[in-house]
């Protein structure tokens, strides 16, 4: 008679956190034969993870124990196929054998890998809530529940402008951004298994900027009166152009508008002098309304205009004018002294004290008490 296994397999499961030197008691083997025709020992087939040990019961039955011989790792190997063979010592000798199929069970040895460390992408200022922005992805070795992941933000009380779906790890836009308020965000995503193992990445998201910002031209400093008689180039007036967008769209192209006697000049990055560019003349042109357009070059452009009086000074540049070149008077003999015999009339357009005008007699043919 050979020694026969109650079954020809055998399945068993072993956790891949189990420690080395465990042991797991196998099915045993039946002998009806007697002394040494009677089963002996077992044996197992060669292998790198696990050994044999026979052992033998009170009664002298003999049963085997499997022990773990190194650590087991499901990711590197789910299963194992295992030949156990039961002899005894008759002459001839006689044996069977019997499958062992180990199966190695998960634990939670690894966790969630993220498929990139640092994550960046780039969006415009005006995307609308909803818009998708970016995915990331994680993935786990272990299986079942110890795989599932689930996405969070690292300080989600913090985070106002996006939201993120905790299965899926999408990105979408939840509130309005705006480059001029912040030109980037930085966000620390956390990747969470379902053994409570952890993973983390960053998330660069690069506000792009657009041209949604008008110019603005500001008049920091403002003569009150330009006197007629200033030179060219004389400063009138200091502006400053404001543009929050950057790049081209927050480059501004500054123009003046008119034909005045006036002109812009560069003084610094966005700053402008207004200046005197020709010959006043209050008294005929006593103001002048300036306009002053700034232009941005994004596309499509946007514009402004601000506009400012300036009022010229006057000063004592014109003589007297009599209403005529000479006058013919007739006077009566023996008139009598102290009676008005003609009056003069003369105009000045300067203004105040300048135009004020006072007469004297310079030159005379008659007596000098005479008039």
């Amino acid at each position: 008679h050979s020694p026969k296994f109650t079954q020809t397999s055998f399945d068993l499961q072993i956790s891949e956190s189990t420690k080395p030197g465990a042991r797991f008691i196998l099915g045993s083997a039946h002998d009806a034969d007697i002394g040494t025709n009677s089963l002996q020992n077992y044996q197992l087939n060669p292998n790198d993870h696990f050994s044999l040990v026979n052992k033998e019961k009170q009664d002298g039955s003999k049963y085997p124990e499997l022990v773990l011989k190194t650590p087991l790792d499901r990711e590197e190997q789910k299963s194992y196929q295992l030949t156990l063979t039961a002899l005894d010592c008759g002459d001839p000798p006689l044996s069977s054998t019997a499958q062992i199929q180990v199966l190695v069970t998960d634990a939670n040895d690894n966790p969630p890998v993220f498929s990139q460390e640092l994550y960046r992408v780039s969006v415009l200022e005006n995307v609308l809530p909803g818009t998708p922005v970016l995915r990331v992805m994680a993935t786990d070795q272990d299986e079942g529940v110890n795989a599932q992941i689930t996405f969070s933000f690292t300080e989600a009380g913090q985070i106002t402008q996006f939201d993120l779906n905790s299965i899926t790890g999408e990105i979408t836009i939840l509130n309005t951004l705006d480059f001029e308020e912040v030109k980037e965000y930085s966000i620390v995503l956390e990747a969470r298994d379902g053994g409570g193992m952890i993973a983390q990445c960053t998330v660069e998201i690069e506000v792009q900027d657009i041209n949604d910002n008008i110019p603005e031209v500001v008049f920091q400093s403002l003569r009150d009166i330009i006197m007629e008689d200033t030179n060219l180039g004389t400063h009138v007036a200091l502006l400053k152009i404001r543009d929050k967008d950057s790049g081209h769209n927050g480059e501004v192209i500054c123009k003046l508008e008119g034909d005045v006697p006036f002109k812009i000049v560069s003084s610094s990055r966005n700053t402008y002098k207004l200046v005197t560019d020709g010959i006043l003349d209050r008294e005929q042109t006593p103001e002048y309304n300036v306009t002053i357009t700034a232009t941005d070059r994004g596309k499509p452009p946007l514009s402004s205009s601000s506009s400012v009086t300036l009022h010229i000074g006057d000063v004592n540049d014109n003589a007297p004018v009599f209403e005529q070149p000479s006058y013919v008077v007739h006077v009566a003999e023996n008139n009598p002294p102290g009676a008005p015999i003609a009056q003069v009339g003369a105009s000045d357009p300067d203004l105040g004290p300048h135009g004020r005008i006072s007469y004297s007699i310079v030159a005379s043919d008659l007596e000098p008490r005479a008039l």
